[in-house]
């Protein structure tokens, strides 16, 4: 079915409700004639199909305003996934920006392992796109001009056939290939392309089966996620591990609702001000010691990392001079 075609099936429903309000009101309209004419039976008889009328109206207008209830809880369920969605691929630019400014103090050699897994990861998923949406001349000049990169041709090999095999594939064939990259993508996490590869999915194959559980099926694996890193969140709040804590802390920003996150600001706060207190012994103990090295890298995670407290405002100011003793040799 077109576009056409589901458009007029769509508002099909507002005609016959315009219809039925026409025909009642021509028929209360003859009614009222027929009354002042005093012909009776035919009177009688038309009050009865106004009152038909009537009250089919009254049913298609509650049914008409069912259908606008649901169809507007369906178009918030909707923006509220693409809110997720956009928050998550926020929060991966905000980790990559902090790669990048980690990287600024790196070799080379370094820089390449920790930017590595990244770039394969979105150049792969750039000409995955193009492939499931059939734009096939795009998808193969990019493996093309990938191959032309040494560090690339690896990467540009798996793509090539993974594109031979989907253009060569059935409908059918097709549509679980893109699955079984979905589900590869769900089990490392990347909810937002998932996401993207889902909405291609239906948007290429409609009338598939398959392609409309996927929204579902999205949903439940990120809801089984957020599950389990609230169950490791509390196993390591009890334990008193910070570290731990902090760490699945991030993750579960992708997935808390605000109302969970302020369920869980009050003992967020408490592992905050324990990690705050650790360093700040640790940083310390490493000036009493004029050991300036660990003095300058833990004063800069403390400023990274609590760049509101007062601790970290304090080490602020002195970093400069950190720096310049860290340089130095520790003295015998």
């Amino acid at each position: 079915m077109d576009f056409t075609n589901r458009k007029q099936g769509h508002f099909a429903w507002h005609y016959l409700f315009l219809l039925l309000m026409v025909l009642t009101l021509v028929f209360f309209i003859a009614a009222e004639v027929s009354f002042k004419m005093d012909k009776g039976s035919i009177g009688n008889g038309l009050e009865i199909g106004f009152s038909i009328f009537l009250w089919a109206g009254v049913l298609l207008a509650v049914y008409a305003a069912l259908i606008l209830l649901y169809k507007t809880a369906l178009q918030l369920r909707l923006n509220s996934e693409k809110m997720e969605n956009t928050v998550e691929m926020l929060s991966r630019q905000n980790n990559l920006l902090a790669q990048i400014s980690q990287a600024a103090r790196l070799s080379d050699t370094a820089k390449e392992i920790v930017f590595h897994d990244t770039e394969q990861i979105e150049l792969g998923e750039a000409v995955l796109n193009k492939l499931h949406q059939h734009d096939f001349d795009t998808s193969i000049a990019m493996v093309n001009e990938m191959a032309q990169e040494p560090k690339y041709k690896e990467l540009a090999a798996r793509l090539r056939l993974t594109t031979e095999k989907y253009r060569s594939a059935t409908e059918e064939g097709r549509i679980n290939q893109v699955i079984a990259h979905i589900e590869n993508l769900f089990d490392q996490k990347l909810w937002a392309q998932a996401a993207a590869h889902t909405e291609n999915l239906i948007k290429t194959f409609p009338h598939s089966d398959k392609a409309k559980t996927m929204p579902t099926r999205l949903r439940e694996r990120k809801d089984r996620q957020k599950r389990e890193l609230l169950a490791a969140w509390d196993l390591a709040v009890r334990d008193k591990n910070t570290d731990r804590s902090l760490e699945i802390l991030k993750e579960l920003d992708l997935y808390l609702t605000p109302t969970e996150a302020m369920a869980l600001r009050e003992s967020a706060s408490s592992v905050f001000r324990t990690k705050l207190h650790n360093l700040g012994v640790v940083f310390s103990v490493a000036v009493t010691e004029q050991n300036w090295q660990k003095a300058y890298e833990t004063g800069r995670q403390i400023v990274q990392d609590f760049p509101n407290s007062r601790m970290a405002a304090e080490i602020r100011s002195r970093m400069d001079i950190l720096s310049e003793r860290a340089k130095q040799k520790k003295p015998a």
